[in-house]
């Protein structure tokens, strides 16, 4: 025989409180299994295992009638979990997007115009992200005499963020968003481009040879990096051909970009370990606004694509491992 329980055994067994349970009854979710003489209400086995998965899928956000249409076999219970899997990730988007909004806002002085605007900016569409870098890349290249290879390698450089974008992401393009707005950000950036390639040493630089040799150049370095951190010595052969192909591309690369015609290995060899003895150029290159201005806008990109970001203190470790391969093999080194 099928054993009954009253309304509170059922409410002990499926956490449910003995009102949840009467509303369920009267709206027709979860009728009870029978009513005594006395009128209290009686549930078996089956109506309580209902009475449990109505209470999941309530924790799970469903509505009644949803509910009603799975326990009248109108739906199914995986037709209904993939309706609602769209609802919650929908859901989620929007308060990563919220979470990003309050962290800058946290983060920086924000006034109330500017929450306004970062709130647009992460509910943005795809193709709104598009034209809004789009139309940042056309000013800043505006007027730019280089090969059109080149301007074209810039505005492939823009954010895609991912249909499921992390806070760090979201925080990122907001502040991407709004230095590609700002006018004098895209200023300073199109004047250090037009500075840096408005002669014929800069024409040159963003020609396709020479963006094929510094893409070859970039390649021999990542494969420095790739032996330095994977624990390679200094002192072993295979660093000191890595160090020597880096230095005999750079001679290649310094007479391409010069035409001098002296800067040989040997200089290339010196220069690799006098920069590390130096500190490098870092503080030559901190004085370059625009080119500060390129980096900023580079690694944000990166964080939002999840790609690899400058890193300088990276980049001052290879350089330090080549120069201590080369090092012995110089005149007082």
């Amino acid at each position: 025989m099928n054993e009954l329980y009253s309304i509170g055994d059922v409410a002990r067994r499926t956490g449910l409180s003995v009102s949840a349970i009467r509303f369920y009854a009267d709206a027709g979710v979860v009728t009870p299994t029978r009513l005594t003489e006395g009128g209290f209400r009686q549930y078996d086995v089956h109506a309580i295992a209902r009475l449990e998965l109505v209470r999941t899928l309530r924790d799970l956000g469903a509505g009644l009638d949803d509910i009603r249409r799975v326990l009248g076999a109108e739906t199914t219970l995986h037709e209904l979990a993939v309706t609602h899997l769209r609802l919650v990730e929908a859901q989620l988007q929007q308060f990563r997007a919220r979470s990003a909004v309050l962290r800058t806002i946290v983060r920086q002085h924000t006034t109330t115009e500017q929450v306004s605007l970062m709130h647009k900016l992460v509910s943005m569409s795809d193709d709104e992200r598009d034209r809004l870098v789009g139309e940042f890349w056309d000013f800043v290249t505006d007027g730019l005499d280089v090969h059109p290879g080149y301007i074209e390698q810039l505005h492939s450089r823009r954010p895609h963020l991912p249909e499921e974008p992390s806070a760090d992401q979201l925080e990122a393009w907001i502040e991407l968003a709004e230095i590609v707005r700002d006018e004098e950000f895209r200023t300073e950036l199109r004047d250090f481009l037009r500075r840096t390639f408005g002669t014929e040493r800069g024409r040159l630089m963003a020609s396709p040879e020479m963006m094929a040799r510094i893409e070859r150049h970039r390649l021999l370095v990542l494969e420095a990096q790739a032996a330095q951190q994977a624990g390679v010595s200094a002192d072993s052969p295979q660093a000191r051909d890595i160090a020597e192909r880096v230095a005999a591309h750079s001679a290649t690369l310094v007479t391409a970009m010069t035409g001098d015609q002296g800067h040989d290995i040997e200089k290339s060899r010196r220069a690799i370990v006098d920069f590390d003895r130096n500190g490098g150029s870092a503080r030559t290159l901190a004085r370059s606004t625009g080119l500060n201005l390129l980096t900023k806008y580079l690694s944000l990109v990166a964080t939002i694509n999840d790609t690899p970001k400058p890193d300088p203190e990276r980049a001052a470790a290879v350089r330090a491992w080549m120069a201590s391969a080369l090092r012995r093999d110089l005149p007082g080194g």
